[in-house]
């Protein structure tokens, strides 16, 4: 079973991306902020990480700059942010995609995430 942790301070969404990728049968731990991220992986290994980037605490430019990708997961952001200097640094910082929520609803997330693991 694939797992995937999903980075989202939004508890509305974060529920909804965790019920629509437990129903396909990811195994799916959750993380409020960057640094609750970190945490969770000093003890999990996952396959991909959903990554925020407007979060507290710590944010996803923050937690990407911190992770140690020695596992080969792959990230895919997943923000409202519409930056170009965000998108580039996030991609330089070894992000695999970056979406846009507001043109992405849950159920085409699911659709990117098979495409990816």
């Amino acid at each position: 079973m694939k797992k995937i942790l999903i980075v989202e301070d939004d508890k509305a969404l974060h529920a909804a991306y965790r019920t629509i990728l437990e129903k396909e049968k990811y195994e799916v731990f959750g993380a409020y902020n960057g640094q609750e991220a970190l945490d969770i992986l000093d003890n999990k290994k996952v396959d991909l990480i959903l990554l925020d980037i407007s979060m507290p605490k710590m944010n996803g430019i923050e937690f990407l700059e911190k992770f140690a990708n020695v596992s080969g997961t792959k990230v895919i952001v997943f923000s409202n942010l519409d930056s170009e200097k965000e998108i580039n640094k996030v991609y330089e910082l070894g992000a695999h995609r970056y979406i846009l929520k507001a043109w992405a609803s849950p159920l085409e997330l699911v659709k990117v995430v098979k495409d990816t693991i």
